[in-house]
């Protein structure tokens, strides 16, 4: 079985998602037959890069809210995050173009590192003040996935490279109906949406392996969608 997630490295559900998955993941009977595959999605596509800012402007912007709401909002997320164990900040964090992660995250595909790279970036990016659009930090983040340096900073260096295959599964998703982040599609047939409780994928892999003709579910869970904003419960 193959289970394909989309996501972006600046969505904190993918980054929560990713944990619940892995735990449903973990109680499945079948794991050690599924294939894992993580595609390209941005959040914020028209954003410049080097374009980067505060979270927490973003959102206070995006929603029309004080800074001290978008705390709260931010507090929301970590609780979140940290009942998975995940480390989260809620101040001192950017947000900016993420392209050029998404490249790398198909040159660590194939060099078979793609789970490990994902997993630093998303540390760096919400549990430790590293700005994952800085390029120097993206080679160190390469380099710790175990990824040649020099073939990084390569990628970084040509704009062209792997660009096509961010936009490919970009494409890929519009054609799937899938407008927000973090996005599980299982053998193309099954769709869930957000990041759902562990049961919910444990479910989902079990239906899946037993070839029924399913319809998505769980699409009230928590997602990022375009421009960059995260669904927050509304004060």
């Amino acid at each position: 079985m193959r289970v394909e997630i989309w996501s972006d490295i600046a969505c904190p559900w993918c980054y929560i998602g990713k944990a619940r998955f892995e735990k449903g993941l973990a109680a499945f009977a079948h794991r050690d037959d599924v294939e894992v595959v993580h595609r390209s999605f941005e959040l914020d596509p028209h954003r410049a890069k080097g374009d980067t800012g505060p979270v927490l402007e973003m959102l206070a912007k995006k929603y029309g809210r004080t800074l001290d709401e978008a705390r709260a909002m931010e507090a929301h997320v970590a609780s979140n995050a940290h009942s998975e164990g995940l480390a989260y900040l809620t101040d001192g964090r950017d947000h900016g173009n993420t392209f050029d992660i998404h490249r790398l995250l198909h040159l660590a595909k194939e060099r078979g590192r793609q789970s490990e790279l994902l997993d630093l970036a998303y540390r760096a990016n919400f549990a430790e003040e590293r700005s994952v659009f800085d390029a120097e930090t993206l080679v160190a983040l390469g380099v710790e996935a175990g990824l040649d340096e020099a073939e990084v900073r390569a990628v970084l260096a040509d704009e062209t490279a792997y660009a096509e295959a961010v936009r490919e599964d970009e494409r890929e998703a519009a054609e799937l109906g899938a407008n927000g982040v973090p996005f599980f599609v299982l053998d193309r047939r099954y769709g869930v949406s957000g990041g759902q409780p562990a049961e919910v994928f444990t479910q989902a892999l079990e239906q899946a392996w037993q070839g029924r003709v399913l319809q998505p579910v769980g699409t009230d869970a928590e997602v990022c969608g375009p421009d960059g904003a995260c669904e927050v419960p509304q004060a």
